[in-house]
C-alpha cells in the first residue's frame, strides 16, 4: 500500500488499522487527509487479503474534531452549488464494502460523524465524548446529524445537535443509546478492536461477510418490502443456494469457537 502524510497504515494477519495521523490538529481533516482517505479507500477495494479494517486516529485528545477551520476550502459562488470537503470521505461513499470498525478515542465531533456514520460498529474508550459544534458557530448542523440519525434515536441527534458545544455525550451514554457497542479503558481499546477484526476476517467466506453487510445497510436505509426484495439479489451474488445449501450441512464438521460474553 501507498504510503501517507496524514493517515498511519498497518496490516496483518487479514485487518488493516488505519490511522488518522494529526493529532497536533486534534484529527481534523484537511484537503490533504481528505484526499488521502478516498485514495485509501479506492485501494482497499482491490486489496482481497484485507478482510476487516480498523479505523482509529492518533493520540488520547482526539479521535477527529472534523473539517479543519485553518483549511483553505474554497467554494462556488451560487448557493446551488456547493462543496462539501469531507462529505466522501467514509467507506461505503467510496464504495467500499468490507467491514470496518471504527476504535474511538477522545473527542468525536462534527464532521467525524461522516466516518462514523459508514463504519460496522464502533468501540470506544472511556474518554471518548461525541458532540456537534455547529449551532455554537452559528453554522446549520445538517449533513452530520443525518448521518446519525441512522445511528441514534431523534432525541438524542437533536439534543446533540442544538446543544452544540454546551454539552458532550459520554462514552457511557453514547453506549446506552446504541451509538457505541462496547466501551473499554482506553489500554484496552485496540486490542478490543483488534479481537473484533480478526474474528470476522477469520470468516471462511468473504462474500458471506459482504453480502450481510450490504443486506443489513439496504434494509437501514430504504423499506423492509424493498430490503427483503434486494436480499434475494444479495443471496444469489454470494453464492448459489446449493453451496450455501451444502456449508449449512457442514456445520458440524467446522472447528469448534469458544465465544466470549459480552
Amino acid at each position: 500500500m501507498a504510503e501517507y502524510e496524514n493517515l498511519r497504515y498497518e496490516e496483518s494477519g487479514g485487518v488493516a488499522v488505519v490511522t488518522l495521523n494529526r493529532p497536533e490538529r486534534l484529527n481534523s481533516l484537511d484537503d490533504a487527509a481528505c484526499a488521502e482517505l478516498r485514495a485509501m479507500w479506492a485501494r482497499l477495494r482491490y486489496h482481497d487479503e484485507v478482510r476487516c479494517v480498523i479505523l482509529t486516529a492518533e493520540g488520547d485528545r482526539a479521535f477527529s474534531t472534523g473539517v479543519d477551520i485553518s483549511g483553505s476550502w474554497k467554494q462556488p459562488s451560487s448557493p446551488f452549488m456547493v462543496d462539501d470537503p469531507i462529505s466522501a470521505v467514509g467507506p461505503k461513499s467510496n464504495d467500499y464494502w468490507r467491514p470496518v470498525i471504527a476504535a474511538v478515542n477522545g473527542m468525536a465531533a462534527g464532521g467525524a460523524f461522516y466516518l462514523l456514520g459508514e463504519v460496522e460498529f464502533i468501540i470506544s474508550s472511556e474518554n471518548a465524548t461525541f458532540f456537534d459544534p455547529h449551532v455554537s458557530h452559528g453554522m446549520p448542523a445538517v449533513n452530520e446529524p443525518m448521518f446519525m440519525l441512522q445511528r441514534m434515536p431523534l432525541g438524542e441527534v437533536m439534543r446533540m445537535s442544538l446543544m452544540g458545544r454546551h454539552e458532550r455525550m459520554s462514552a457511557q451514554r453514547a453506549f446506552q443509546i446504541g451509538l457505541v457497542q462496547e466501551v473499554v479503558p482506553l489500554e484496552e481499546l485496540m486490542s478490543t478492536a483488534r479481537w473484533c477484526a480478526e474474528a470476522v476476517a477469520s470468516a471462511p467466506e468473504r462474500l458471506a461477510v459482504e453480502a450481510t453487510m450490504k443486506g443489513l445497510w439496504t434494509a437501514q436505509q430504504t423499506t423492509l418490502a424493498n430490503a427483503m426484495n434486494s436480499g434475494v439479489a444479495f443471496l444469489s451474488l454470494a453464492g448459489a443456494s446449493e453451496e450455501i445449501t451444502e456449508k449449512a450441512r457442514g456445520i458440524k464438521e467446522q472447528t469448534r469457537i469458544e465465544p466470549r460474553i459480552r
